[in-house]
């Protein structure tokens, strides 16, 4: 059974709608910026998508909402599977409820003259909404949102969550559990813990994100969010509804190598791109544009490239969008197959923003052009070493 996407919501550092930040990718502009929101941290150069970091509830139903009215849908869709993913879920909450617990604590030990040191309480106010604070409630919130009584899932495989979420969104569609699904993944993660453990790793960048460039100096944090309306080619054909591209095929493999570092050769992120085009009935002669990873970090950029340069031809098309968007973590697949997408839709290939001296010897984007494409394969790589690929096509 085909199944095809019919709305996108996208917010990002480039712009709270799909169209605003598409246009200023293509126009070669960055939503990085140097930022300090915290004062107990040095500034780093981060994607925020406001003046300050962004709520993940509020993030979730506005690209939940522009993604059904792209589609022409209104709620309730009683049955409309959800699948709604996140990498850092709502940490940020929990690291305000710590602070504040850790806070009182050191009051009522001020307050009562004790010698030892302060234990953390859970006052009663702090914890009563704590259960919309677990890291799967954004996927039951969308459900309530739209009214649906189905399936709901709410994938966390680190930086490939957006992939496996619309491939599991497709794989019910193609099952016949469901002839539509709302799929994505949503990411603010800019919080104290996650740009201190980023930067504790060597990982961060201290001026920009430039992937797969030779002075590259490791990944910038972005928050973003992508949602998509999936639904079997039938249905939309049924109510006339609008394509963006058809999901043909999707390889997910974990190698289990390390905790944050990629196994060096890419066998396993090899499995999966085979495992993908196989069940795309494509070979990789067929692929027109690659949609990068791209976290522009020591390690990923190498493997990816080796992974580029040994299954495919040497002139396939190559960028990433994080040098403009930054890494919005489990939602960084959702934002490149939304990407993606746009390039099939408009013919344009999106340029590899902050790449300006290439280390690799890879047809890499640096301007966006016009060029003939039909097949799409967009990467992510996680965390733990999940691998997820995905072919989008017309």
């Amino acid at each position: 059974m085909k199944v095809v996407v019919t709305g996108i919501g996208l917010v990002s550092a480039l712009g709270g709608s799909l169209e605003e930040s598409w246009q200023n990718l293509l126009a070669g502009k960055s939503g990085i910026r140097l930022l300090q929101p915290f004062p107990e941290l040095r500034p780093f150069p981060m994607g925020l998508i406001g003046q300050k970091p962004t709520d993940l509830a509020m993030l979730t139903q506005l690209v939940v909402t522009s993604a059904l009215q792209d589609a022409g849908l209104v709620p309730p869709l009683a049955d409309c599977a959800v699948v709604i993913g996140s990498s850092r879920s709502n940490q940020a909450s929990w690291e305000v409820l710590a602070r504040q617990m850790y806070e009182d604590a050191a009051t009522e030990k001020d307050t009562k003259n004790f010698s030892s040191s302060p234990r953390p309480s859970f006052p009663a106010s702090c914890l009563e909404n704590w259960l919309d604070t677990l890291p799967h409630m954004r996927a039951i919130a969308t459900a309530r949102q739209i009214g649906a009584s189905g399936i709901v899932l709410a994938p966390m495989v680190a930086c490939a969550t957006g992939i496996l979420s619309i491939a599991q969104a497709a794989l019910l569609i193609q099952t016949g559990q469901c002839q539509r699904a709302i799929a994505g993944a949503v990411e603010a993660p800019i919080t104290p813990l996650t740009l201190a453990g980023f930067q504790q790793m060597g990982a961060l960048a201290k001026t920009g994100a430039y992937p797969f460039d030779v002075h590259r100096e490791g990944l910038v944090l972005g928050e973003g969010a992508a949602v998509f309306v999936l639904e079997s080619a039938e249905l939309a054909k049924q109510r006339q509804a609008k394509v963006y591209g058809e999901i043909l095929g999707f390889g997910l493999t974990n190698d289990a190598y390390h905790t944050n570092s990629p196994e060096p050769e890419g066998k396993s992120a090899i499995a999966a791109i085979k495992q993908c085009l196989e069940r795309s009935c494509l070979s990789p002669d067929n692929i027109d544009y690659i949609h990068a990873h791209g976290t522009a970090t020591q390690l990923n950029d190498q493997m990816e490239s080796m992974v580029i340069q040994h299954l495919f031809p040497q002139g396939v098309a190559v960028s990433s969008t994080k040098g403009s968007s930054g890494h919005t973590l489990g939602a960084s697949g959702a934002l490149g197959v939304a990407f993606s997408l746009m390039a099939l839709k408009h013919q344009i290939l999106p340029p590899c923003v902050g790449l300006q001296q290439p280390e690799f010897d890879l047809n890499l984007i640096t301007a966006a052009h016009l060029s003939n494409i039909s097949h799409v394969l967009c990467l992510s790589f996680g965390f733990g070493g999940q691998n997820a690929a995905i072919v989008i096509g017309h």
